[in-house]
C-alpha cells in the first residue's frame, strides 16, 4: 500500500503541528513570566515553592544551602529577592 501526499499537503500539515508547539511555548513562556511579575515580595513557603517550581523536599534542601528564610513567631516568610539572589549564585 502506498500514501501519496502532495507537497502542499505535507508543508501543510507540517506548518500545523510547528505552529501548534509555538503556540504553546509561547502559552508556557507567558505564564511563567507572569507568575514571576504578580509574585508579592514576601512569600510563604507554599508560594515560593509555586515561585521557582520545586517540592517542598527541594526548598528544604536549598534552604539547607543557604537560601535565607525570614521566621518570626514560627511563621517563615521568604523574600523574592532572596530566592533569585540564591538561584543566580547557584547557577553555573
Amino acid at each position: 500500500m502506498r500514501i501519496e501526499l502532495k507537497d502542499t499537503d505535507l508543508s501543510t500539515l507540517l506548518g500545523e503541528q510547528a505552529s501548534a508547539i509555538i503556540v504553546k511555548t509561547i502559552e508556557q513562556k507567558l505564564e511563567q513570566y507572569l507568575l514571576r511579575k504578580n509574585t508579592k515580595e514576601w512569600m510563604t513557603l507554599k508560594e515560593a515553592q509555586e515561585y521557582i517550581g520545586v517540592s517542598f523536599n527541594t526548598l528544604s534542601k536549598m534552604r539547607r544551602m543557604g537560601l535565607r528564610v525570614c521566621e518570626i513567631d514560627g511563621i517563615k516568610r521568604i523574600k523574592k529577592s532572596e530566592i533569585d539572589r540564591f538561584l543566580s549564585e547557584n547557577s553555573y
